[in-house]
């Protein structure tokens, strides 16, 4: 089953949480969850989805 992690990261900034980029690569990113206070981490994940990517774009963290 695919997740689609673009509506994932929207789900989780609408909420007041934040996420932030861990590592960047050609084709994938890695994405860390952190609770709504921007501390702790609650989940990760590592996609080469392209509309994920443009969604990120040059961003480090949604406050960005």
């Amino acid at each position: 089953m695919d997740v689609d992690r673009v509506a994932e990261l929207q789900r989780w900034q609408d909420s007041g949480a934040v996420w932030e980029v861990l590592s960047r690569r050609d084709r994938s990113v890695t994405v860390a969850l952190l609770r709504c206070d921007g501390g702790e981490e609650v989940d990760r994940f590592t996609s080469d989805d392209l509309r994920l990517i443009e969604f990120i774009g040059d961003r480090f963290r949604s406050e960005e």
